[in-house]
């Protein structure tokens, strides 16, 4: 379905980006959760944990409007009905629905700790390691389903 068009283009351009960017802040996440459980310093962990809202690991919902704009616009080999699609609408589905309802509200939590009474608990820590740990698991899903397109 590449190349039919330039609008199609332009959109799967931005999918494929959107894809690669919230893999990217999604593992930085990751490298900052395990820096928070090795133990890291105050000052690094307040530069790892600003306080403020994460916006950037939100560019993951780019990816179902993308989607769902190229599945609706494309030809039948990127319909809705097939499965590879399905796979990725439910591991969106549950990927924001953890991101927003668990990792996020575990961040901010912590990012007060750390610039408030300093370092949280380890137990807090490997929470959210866990909790990101699980984003990229969904992700890789979402991913391999992309591109094997069984």
């Amino acid at each position: 379905m590449i190349a039919t068009s330039v609008a199609y283009d332009l959109v799967f351009l931005v999918h494929v980006l959107a894809a690669v960017g919230t893999i990217i802040v999604f593992v930085a996440m990751r490298f900052s959760a395990a820096a928070l459980v090795k133990g890291a310093d105050l000052a690094e962990l307040e530069a790892r944990f600003p306080e403020r809202s994460n916006w950037a690991a939100r560019l993951l919902h780019v990816l179902p409007i993308t989607g769902l704009v190229m599945s609706l616009s494309g030809d039948s080999s990127v319909s809705l009905t097939k499965p590879w699609i399905g796979v990725g609408i439910l591991c969106y589905l549950a990927a924001a629905g953890h991101l927003e309802a668990r990792t996020l509200p575990l961040e901010r939590v912590i990012s007060e700790v750390i610039h408030q009474d300093g370092a949280p608990s380890l137990q807090r820590a490997r929470k959210l390691v866990s909790s990101i740990d699980v984003l990229l698991a969904l992700v890789g899903v979402a991913l391999i389903s992309m591109i094997v397109q069984y």
